[in-house]
C-alpha cells in the first residue's frame, strides 16, 4: 500500500493517535487566538484612536513583531518558565499552557497590528460623530471593535494561521512529549525524520482542510455581513 494510501486509510478509520494530536493542536492554537484577541484587539483599537507620546514607536514595534521568530518567542517562554526562571514554581514547562503562552505572544502583535489598521480607518469616518456624543475612551473602543467585527476575522484568521502553522516555539517550551504536548506540526517533522511518511501527511491532509475550513468560513462570514448591509 502506497504512502498516499495508507494517509488517507489513518484518517478514515480514525486513528486515536493521529486525532488525539489533532485535538491537542486545536485546542492550544484556539485558546492562544482567543487569548491574543482578548490583548490585541483592544490595544490596536487604542492606538487606533488614541494620541500620545511614543505611539508612532508602539505602532512601528508591533508591526516588527508581526516578523518576531517563533524560536526567539519559544526561548524566552522556556527562560520564564524554566526551573531558574521567575515562573519556574509554577511548574509549566513541557505542558500544553507553555505552548498556549509561547503561541499567544507570537500572535498578539499580529492581530494588534491588523486591528489598529482596521480601527483606524474606521475612527476616520465615526471620529466626528463619536466625538460629538462625548463617547469616553471604552466606550469608543468597544463601538469601533463591535462595528468592524466582520472585518476583524481577517485578523483573528492571521493569528489562527500563524498558531497552526507554528512549529520552533511549541517544541522548544512543550519538548513534543508523546501523547502530552505533541502537535500537527511537531508530529509532521518528527515523523517525517523516521521515515513514518503516512502519519506525516495524515496530519498534513488534516491541517490544511482546517486551515481551507476556517477560511472558507470566515470568507462566507464576510460576504452574508456584506449582503446584510446592503
Amino acid at each position: 500500500m502506497s504512502d498516499q494510501s495508507s494517509a488517507w486509510q489513518l484518517i478514515l478509520n480514525g486513528d486515536a493517535v493521529l486525532f488525539a494530536i489533532v485535538r491537542l493542536s486545536l485546542v492550544v492554537s484556539l485558546s492562544a487566538v482567543a487569548f491574543a484577541a482578548l490583548i490585541g484587539m483592544p490595544l490596536g483599537a487604542l492606538l487606533a484612536f488614541s494620541r500620545f507620546r511614543g505611539r508612532s514607536f508602539l505602532v512601528v514595534l508591533f508591526n516588527a513583531l508581526m516578523g518576531l521568530p517563533p524560536v526567539v518567542a519559544g526561548l524566552a517562554v522556556y527562560l520564564l518558565l524554566s526551573r531558574s526562571g521567575p515562573l519556574g514554581p509554577w511548574g509549566l514547562l513541557f505542558t500544553p499552557s507553555a505552548m498556549v503562552i509561547a503561541q499567544t505572544i507570537l500572535i498578539t502583535p499580529i492581530i494588534a497590528a491588523l486591528t489598529r489598521q482596521t480601527i483606524e480607518d474606521l475612527w476616520a469616518e465615526y471620529r466626528d460623530e463619536l466625538s460629538a456624543m462625548g463617547v469616553g475612551p471604552v466606550a469608543r473602543m468597544m463601538t469601533l471593535l463591535w462595528e468592524a467585527r466582520y472585518s476583524l476575522l481577517t485578523a483573528l484568521l492571521a493569528g489562527f494561521g500563524r498558531a497552526a502553522a507554528e512549529v520552533g516555539a511549541v517544541m522548544i517550551v512543550g519538548g513534543n512529549i508523546d501523547g502530552f504536548t505533541r502537535t500537527m506540526t511537531t508530529t509532521i517533522a518528527l515523523e517525517t525524520s523516521k521515515g513514518n511518511l503516512p502519519l506525516a501527511m495524515g496530519l498534513g491532509l488534516v491541517l490544511v482542510t482546517i486551515v481551507l475550513a476556517v477560511n472558507a468560513a470566515a470568507w462566507g462570514t464576510r460576504v452574508w455581513a456584506e449582503r446584510q448591509a446592503a
